[in-house]
């Protein structure tokens, strides 16, 4: 039987209440300060709750029907920034993506013209040697430029804030370098910094000194340049960062060959509808999800499902959209078109997690909507210390500057959208559907998981086991003759001898006795297979020998059935589930992750047993009613475990929900995968291990992250109030604190699977 290549079928999630959702587009934004100032601004609505993420630039917003799109844009424009509803697009199925390449154009530009000015202004500072007569006012001609046209991102944002009384990192950043320009052109103009043959040397540390005679410039125009080489690195990051999402968007098809009016006519995909017939070509993108109606061919699925190895489909098999033909002709009929094919619903459950927020990530907004205030009354406060301990009116300046420019909390708030962003999209590539970031949370704390027996450790087909023939039989005629009377069945029974046998015959009278099994006409013999209750009601006797075989066979796991013709029973075939070449790995996988694998099954003793020995499983919960599931998963949570939940079939669907950690087989129903947090797109559960090994390094990454972005405001700040940093290296210092956010997030790229 082949194997269906469709690796997920997703359904919109319905929202519990009638609340609408929304999704904006923000711009202006600069730091996390900001995004907590937007979602205050659209939670002062009533009915409104809203999330915004810096690292995607969006808002996500639940709200009252009542509240319209407008209403929402203009709260963001009250808190001083711009908002847009994402534009319709023809293909329903291309959620918006986190790529903002004018923009990241436009930034390079500035950068590039501010290091061009900047470098000499640096050099001459640096350099007492360098320091021709009035060579102070050439660095004031290539300064200015920096200052105000490089810098002018932060100043636009900086008097946008102040005039809805708020103060974010860009209020930091132009206080910073507009006072030390400010100084600097009080110092030329009134001072005495302007008179030719002027010296000073360039010092990382402050010292006493006369304010009359000393310039910043190199420091208002290198923090500039360092903090604009910053943001121009963070907005290439956070596009490479949403390069797996836009990946697995362009997967889909742009037209297809659809089968109309008696020919083939390619239209774009936004006009095939659900029941048409398209054709699919080698080499061809499948078009949407459907059902092979016609032909046979080599599918590859890799791109969805991580699995390298191409799939044979033929009719009747399930094919999803953005699949590849790899050989053979198909014809394919549409099952589901746009926002609710396959790849539509693993894009949205994508953009989805990336939007959410960690409760790490929470604390971290709520420290970085309250830093920039605390960090304004810190650089006061250096300030009027510094002048009343008798510091000079220089040093005094300077340590202010610097605990400004150096304590802009951009690390805080990159730390966890950017490891999300990277970590999802990667899982994305992988087939790894992670459907919030609170699924990171729980996956650090399972000790438990319990795994579901057919589909998820075994293929769910049946293939014939054993064959056991009477005294005098032969093995293949057996096979033979209860094939031929199997072949117009579809029980996966039937189905398992009918595959098994060769040399089949036609067959007649075949009739199907319910429950029992079936008997037919071959070569003029009746044949009966089926339960030893269906001989016994044709009178056939069974020998003893047979029986206790039927019974071995049904003890060992497998469902066993009887072969009789003229009058006698002639042997038995045993067919059973068959395990998945890696569900012994996976379960090895598991157990080095610190989880204790558990077999849960509705299946009968036997049955589970067979499969645990054969993966490496010791202990088994078989012969359970759904119901029973939720409950052997609720006994264990009440025991102190924290249980993670894997299955692909209606009836694990409650189990699902029960666990602290539902993972959700790719190729098993809507209503598993709906209660899952994580769905694997693949069948193999070596894709579990992934899936957890893929969580675990990611919220590794947000803690790192973390740890990190509080570590260097915590370290750099007392050394800009004690005057041991100066406002370039600051800024050298704060525009290097988000990069190594950005660079460690993105390590999660090169996360490796195990298929």
């Amino acid at each position: 039987m082949p194997t269906t290549t469709t690796p997920v079928t997703l359904t919109t999630r319905q929202a519990a209440t009638a609340l609408a959702e929304t999704e904006l587009v923000i711009t202006g934004m600069t730091c996390a300060s900001c995004a907590m100032h937007i979602e205050k601004s659209l939670n002062s609505l009533d009915g409104v709750d809203a999330q915004v993420n810096y690292a995607t630039e969006k808002a996500r917003v639940q709200h009252d029907p009542a509240v319209t799109g407008a209403e929402l844009v203009r709260a963001v424009q009250d808190a001083g920034y711009e908002a847009q509803l994402p534009a319709a697009t023809d293909a329903p199925d291309a959620p918006t993506t986190p790529d903002v390449p004018d923009h990241v154009a436009s930034l390079r530009q500035r950068l590039l013209v501010s290091w061009v000015l900047t470098v000499p202004v640096i050099v001459l500072a640096m350099i007492p040697a360098a320091q021709f007569r009035n060579w102070q006012w050439l660095s004031l001609v290539l300064a200015a430029p920096v200052v105000v046209w490089g810098g002018r991102p932060f100043h636009v944002a900086a008097w946008a804030n102040a005039r809805h009384r708020v103060a974010t990192m860009d209020t930091l950043v132009s206080l910073g370098t507009l006072a030390a320009f400010g100084w600097s052109l009080y110092a030329l103009f009134v001072g005495d910094a302007g008179m030719p043959g002027m010296r000073h040397g360039f010092e990382l540390t402050v010292s006493a000194s006369s304010g009359a005679n000393s310039i910043y410039l190199e420091a208002a125009a290198g923090v500039t340049a360092f903090l604009l080489t910053g943001r121009y690195i963070e907005a290439r990051s956070k596009r490479a960062a949403g390069a797996a999402l836009r990946a697995l968007l362009d997967l889909g098809a742009r037209d297809v060959a659809v089968l109309r009016s008696g020919g083939e006519r390619r239209v774009p995909i936004g006009e095939l509808a659900v029941g048409d017939a398209f054709v699919v070509r080698p080499g061809d993108k499948i078009a949407t999800d459907g059902v092979v109606t016609e032909g046979r061919s080599a599918v590859d699925t890799s791109a969805m499902t991580g699995e390298s190895l191409p799939v044979e489909v033929g009719e009747g098999d399930h094919v999803a959209g953005g699949t590849l033909a790899v050989e053979g002709r198909l014809v394919v009929r549409a099952t589901r078109v746009g926002s609710d094919t396959a790849l539509a619903q693993m894009a949205q459950l994508v953009e989805d997690a990336q939007s959410g927020k960690a409760a790490v990530q929470r604390l971290a907004d709520r420290v970085a909507g309250v830093f920039v205030p605390v960090v304004l009354l810190i650089a006061l406060a250096t300030l009027i210390g510094w002048l009343a301990f008798g510091g000079s009116v220089t040093a005094a300046f300077t340590a202010a500057v610097s605990v400004l420019v150096v304590a802009c909390p951009c690390a805080l708030g990159l730390a966890t959208p950017m490891a999300l962003l990277v970590g999802t999209g990667r899982g994305a590539r992988a087939g790894l559907l992670i459907k919030g970031p609170e699924v990171l949370e729980t996956s650090r704390t399972l000790d438990t998981v319990l795994l579901d027996k057919t589909g998820t450790l075994t293929t769910g087909v049946m293939t014939v086991r054993d064959v056991v023939a009477a005294d005098g039989v032969d093995r293949d005629e057996l096979l033979s003759r209860a094939g031929s009377v199997e072949h117009s069945f579809t029980h996966p029974v039937a189905r398992a001898i009918s595959a098994a046998a060769s040399g089949r015959v036609d067959a007649h009278c075949i009739k199907d006795v319910s429950g029992l099994g079936v008997t037919g006409m071959v070569d003029g013999t009746t044949v009966l297979v089926g339960r030893p209750a269906l001989l016994e009601q044709q009178s056939v006797a069974v020998p003893h020998q047979l029986v206790d075989e039927l019974r071995r066979l049904e003890n060992d796991g497998a469902t066993a059935v009887l072969v009789a013709w003229e009058g006698s029973a002639r042997g038995v075939i045993a067919v059973a589930d068959t395990v998945r070449p890696t569900s012994a790995d996976a379960v090895r996988r598991l157990r080095s992750l610190g989880l204790h694998p558990v077999l849960l099954t509705g299946d009968n003793a036997g049955a589970a047993a067979r499969v645990a020995a054969e993966v490496g499983i010791e202990q088994v919960i078989a012969g359970v009613l759904p119901e029973d599931k939720v409950t052997a998963v609720r006994e264990l949570q009440e025991q102190g475990h924290a249980v993670a939940m894997v299955g692909d079939g209606v009836n694990d669907a409650p189990a699902l929900a029960q666990a602290d950690l539902g993972i959700a087989m790719g190729g098993g129903t809507d209503a598993a995968i709906e209660a899952g947090d994580i769905t694997v797109a693949s069948s193999d559960p070596l894709a579990v291990a992934d899936a957890i090994r893929l969580s675990r390094s990611t919220l590794r990454v947000i803690k790192q992250n973390l740890v990190w972005a509080f570590a260097y405001n915590v370290a750099a700040i007392p050394l800009a109030v004690s005057g041991r940093l100066g406002p370039m290296v600051a800024g050298l210092a704060m525009a290097l604190s988000s990069i190594v956010v950005v660079l460690n997030s993105l390590r999660l790229r090169r996360f490796r699977t195990l298929r």
